[in-house]
């Protein structure tokens, strides 16, 4: 199981440490795609967290639910929106059963990297196989996620920066032998205050997600560079990728 670090001040006070997040030109386009892969729904969420995406989707008309594993960031949920409107199951989203039941998901989708937030490649099949269990036959898995920056690591070096303003940094520490990283993250507050927080994590690679996508009986259908569509190349630095669980087979005779 993951490690539950959202919780207290860092689920409560989500949207002000990480506001870019919130913002238009971040939340539209993803709710936009999501939108689509949907179609009628009904529609699962990994992590919901706060409901970023969920919460929107669930406002043009789509049934959304969502697995959690943080009870604090379930809380921040519930003051934007009610049980009655997204429901949440809080466990392990590799594991847990959302509230819509097995076989019942037009769409199962995970942003943001939390694929990584499952430190085992075994956790990471799990989730694949989790998803696909949840998927209606012609479903679609969707996943936004980084291309892990180790090309951009100088020789002998294992962290590299990834946020430098006034009131935060952010450090990614790799270790290659592993597959394993840790986010570093140092907040200042005007009044000489400072905060650090780090979370572990295990990156994967686009090539890597195919495989575990296939060992859970779904196909890429999709690779983009960002939620607008923009071609996936050699300098992309994120994916979104959509993998997609087979129609049923017609009856025979």
């Amino acid at each position: 199981m993951p490690e539950n670090v959202f919780v207290g001040p860092l689920a409560t006070e989500y949207e002000q440490r990480w506001p870019h997040l919130f913002e238009p030109g971040a939340v539209d386009p993803a709710v936009d795609f999501l939108a689509r892969a949907a179609g009628r729904g009904p529609v699962l969420e990994f992590g919901i967290g706060t409901g970023r995406l969920a919460v929107p989707l669930r406002r043009r008309g789509l049934r959304v639910d969502g697995i959690e594993l943080s009870d604090d960031m379930v809380a921040a949920l519930r003051t934007h929106v009610g049980p009655d409107a997204v429901g949440v199951t809080v466990g392990d989203f590799a594991s847990a059963q959302g509230p819509g039941g097995l076989g019942t998901y037009a769409l199962v989708y995970l942003v943001r990297n939390t694929i990584m937030n499952l430190t085992t490649q075994d956790e990471q099949v799990a989730c694949f196989r989790n998803a696909a269990a949840h998927l209606a036959p012609g479903g679609r898995f969707v996943m936004e996620v980084i291309v892990p920056e180790l090309r951009r690591l100088p020789p002998g070096t294992t962290a590299r920066a990834f946020a430098m303003r006034e009131e935060h940094i952010g450090v990614d520490e790799f270790d290659v032998a592993t597959q394993r990283s840790w986010s570093h993250h140092f907040w200042f507050a005007g009044d000489g205050r400072a905060e650090t927080f780090s979370a572990p994590f295990r990156y994967v690679w686009p090539a890597e997600l195919d495989l575990m996508a296939r060992l859970a009986g779904l196909s890429r259908r999709e690779r983009w560079a960002d939620w607008d569509e923009a071609p996936f190349g050699n300098d992309s630095r994120t994916h979104v990728s959509v993998w997609e669980k087979p129609q049923a087979a017609a009856p025979a005779g």
